[in-house]
């Protein structure tokens, strides 16, 4: 197990593209870190520094304390997973195995205990013999996964390992991953632009958005709490309703001004927004389950008209349009519910407290 530091990291390419800005963070011992955000964010170039295949133009990268901007990928004492297998298709999953520690100079003794442990943690000890040919995709993924984890490594990267799989294979081969980590306690980092993977992989989250990080904390953090519209639209599927509002000021009293609807805002959301010393233009935000589909009523300022519903499982996602052009979507149980009609006028509730504001021109969280 190792720590890793990022100290101001930063990557510039010769063309002045600046891929990577300022990245500070600090893994700990054991911790699974994901690293999520757009193609072309920055976070891939991240992984790529801390391995060695890229040399940050500023910034140290320390792995137990020890600086090794210098040192060659070999000498860092890491293993790394691609997005594509890259396995040699005349060799067995028992040879891929193998190799790392014929490299390395392992005695044969040790070589056989490795590969039988590490075969009986991926599940693939009827697999030793089998070549790539013979393989799933998450079969083909598991045996580089057990290649460069029988190595020992003191961190382990991945980047994008499972989006060349289907839908089936990545969720078995992510559960393997999980399991495996947890078991070896592995410090680990993992790059993937798929929030279901990180959400549910993560002990901690780093988002990163045009090379800069927008927020580092944990799954139920990130998706509760986001500190920017950024975050706040890319965690979930489907992403948080927002709306342009405008803050309303009556005496202590607080509330929110948009297109079609007005809300009446609690003391702490006032307070909030008074603090936060902006001119009062906001963004409104809202998840999709957080709202409820109530009937239609003259007291009701928020609702509008349902475009689609869509069924998902065990839960209806509805589409209803507030504002020309503005579609709030809305989570609700399949079980015990009807769901509404396509053109059907419906009323919304929005949970208390789940209401999150933002300051329109920074695009900070206020509320």
């Amino acid at each position: 197990m190792a720590t890793l530091v990022l100290d101001h990291l930063e990557l510039t390419y010769p063309d002045g593209t600046r891929a990577v800005k300022s990245v500070d963070l600090t893994v700990e011992e054991g911790e699974f870190w994901v690293f999520l955000g757009p193609s072309g964010c920055g976070k891939t170039s991240t992984l790529r520094m801390i391995a060695g295949l890229e040399n940050p133009t500023s910034g140290e990268i320390r792995i137990d304390g020890r600086v090794v901007n210098k040192l060659y990928p070999g000498e860092r004492e890491i293993a790394m997973v691609f997005q594509h297998y890259a396995l040699y298709p005349n060799k067995t999953v028992r040879d891929h195995f193998e190799m790392p520690l014929k490299a390395a100079k392992v005695g044969k003794e040790e070589r056989n205990r490795r590969i039988a442990e590490t075969a009986n943690l991926l599940h693939m000890t009827d697999l030793l013999s089998a070549k790539p040919r013979q393989l799933s995709g998450g079969q083909a993924q598991r045996t580089a996964i057990g290649r460069a984890l029988i190595r020992q490594p003191k961190l382990f990267l991945l980047d994008e390992p499972l989006t060349s799989l289907d839908a089936k294979l990545r969720l078995e081969t992510r559960t393997a991953l999980k399991r495996l980590q947890e078991d070896l306690k592995i410090t680990t980092v993992y790059v993937t632009h798929d929030q279901e993977e990180a959400l549910s992989l993560a002990d901690k989250i780093m988002v990163m958005h045009n090379g800069e990080i927008q927020q580092i904390a944990t799954s139920h953090e990130l998706y509760t709490n986001p500190v920017n519209l950024f975050v706040a639209g890319f965690i979930g599927t489907p992403p948080m309703n927002m709306a342009p509002a405008d803050f309303v000021a009556d005496g202590q009293d607080g509330s929110l001004s948009a297109e079609t609807f007005d809300l009446h805002l609690t003391e702490r959301a006032t307070h909030a927004v008074r603090e936060s010393g902006g001119d009062g233009r906001l963004v409104a935000g809202v998840r999709p389950e957080d709202l409820v589909l109530v009937q239609p009523r003259g007291d009701l300022s928020l609702g509008g008209v349902v475009t689609v519903t869509e069924l998902q499982g065990d839960e209806w996602i509805v589409s209803v349009e507030i504002a020309p052009k503005t579609i709030w979507k809305v989570r609700t149980p399949r079980l015990g519910a009807t769901p509404p009609r396509t053109g059907q006028q419906t009323g919304l509730r929005i949970r208390p407290g789940r209401l999150r504001l933002f300051d329109a021109a920074s695009g900070t969280a206020i509320y």
